[in-house]
């Protein structure tokens, strides 16, 4: 992903992070609670196989797509 798209990409993780901020159910494994910006950012390497910075630019759109629907829906 091109440097631009990359920053503008970051933004995004992180506002998603603030809205998601409280909102993660509790897990046995975060006792001090969820990172909700860690989790954003985890679920979109898993989702994509590669960390945000490395996704092709074709797939700017659905990356924004896939961010969007995990505020809609916290796990």
């Amino acid at each position: 992903m091109n440097k631009e798209n990359a920053n503008k990409l970051w933004k995004i993780i992180q506002e998603a992070g603030d809205y998601l901020l409280g909102q993660l159910p509790d897990h046995p494994n975060h006792p001090k609670g969820r990172n909700p910006y860690a989790h954003v950012a985890i679920c979109v390497k898993n989702k994509f196989n590669a960390s945000y910075k490395d996704i092709p630019d074709e797939k700017y759109n659905d990356v924004i797509k896939y961010i969007e629907f995990l505020k809609r829906n916290p796990s």
